[in-house]
């Protein structure tokens, strides 16, 4: 590919999160991912080197702040407070996957929260612009005081199953906090909805209740915007089986997959787990269920709109 923005001002970094997506992004942007190093001190603390000069570029930092996500959370901080310092003139952070987003609230007494904690943190020290992808909740984009871009996930999982052309779907939501997603990927493939009726004693722990909607003989696919232990996922598919579906897919945007995920996967009536690299996956957990589909293109598209200050808005369709 071209070099598109070699005589350009724009940069593309990465940390250590999910360099393979950033170099994919960077390939699609037609750009050099930019020089830099990030290395420990003997007691562990992070030091980073930007190995060529920024000064006066937009710069995009790729960093998902997946596990081990307080390591990828300060990469991020001191790599933005480096690049401030280096007279950069925009620093863009680009978080596929954005960390510690499902405490968006306070759900009881004496919670912190903490999507918005880190919000400061980026703002604090020097981000001027956020490009993320499904938020846990869409109201942490109200977190910011700067501005966001929320791309969404589901055109990508949309046009993957329109593609298998499958009969007779259902789009189930695992829970009543997941009915818009589920809403927007069943307009996207003109299919009705159903809902699962759960409860959730504490946190990681899901409790299958009841089904709301038509679900038997058909082919029901799940979606979610994270699946972390699988437990509430699986419980689900397992329910949908027992209630009549013909078959069970599932999907989601990030796949943090933590724990017992990938036996729950493996060991369930899931046919197949159709997943993104927002979050990168290491080897041991690809297992033949899983699908794998790219970001890159949606978040390079981003880039280059925001870089050429066009609309972004094209890209939610």
């Amino acid at each position: 590919m071209s070099n598109r923005y070699e005589d350009s001002n724009l940069k593309i970094f990465t940390l250590n999160s999910n360099p393979a997506l950033a170099k994919e992004i960077a390939d699609i942007v037609g750009v050099e991912l930019g020089k830099s190093s990030v290395t420990r001190f003997s007691d562990g603390e992070i030091q980073i080197n930007i190995e060529e000069s920024i000064r006066g570029c937009d710069v995009y930092i790729i960093q998902s702040t997946s596990n081990p996500v307080n390591e990828h959370i300060m990469e991020l901080l001191i790599m933005i407070d480096a690049l401030k310092r280096a007279s950069a003139k925009t620093i863009n952070i680009v978080i596929p996957y954005y960390g510690y987003a499902r405490q968006d609230r306070k759900a009881r007494a004496r919670e912190p929260i903490t999507a918005k904690l880190v919000a400061n943190l980026l703002e604090t020290a020097g981000s001027t612009r956020v490009i993320t992808l499904d938020l846990h909740a869409p109201q942490i984009q109200g977190f910011f005081d700067i501005p966001i871009d929320h791309l969404m996930g589901v055109p990508i999982l949309g046009e993957y199953f329109l593609g298998k052309n499958l009969d007779d779907i259902v789009i189930v939501s695992p829970d009543h906090g997941g009915v818009t997603r589920a809403r927007k990927l069943a307009d996207k493939l003109k299919a009705p909805i159903a809902i699962i009726d759960k409860r959730r004693p504490r946190p990681n722990v899901a409790e299958v209740m009841n089904i709301v909607g038509h679900i038997e003989g058909k082919t029901a696919i799940l979606i979610d915007d994270i699946i972390d232990t699988a437990g509430t996922i699986t419980l689900a598919a397992n329910a949908l089986e027992e209630n009549g579906a013909k078959e069970v897919y599932a999907c989601c945007t990030h796949p943090v997959l933590s724990g017992p995920a990938i036996d729950r996967i493996a060991n369930s009536k899931i046919k197949e787990l159709v997943i993104t690299n927002s979050i990168q996956l290491p080897e041991e957990k690809r297992i033949d269920k899983l699908v794998e589909l790219s970001v890159a293109p949606l978040i390079g598209e981003a880039i280059i709109r925001v870089h050429e200050k066009q609309s972004v808005s094209l890209l939610f369709d």
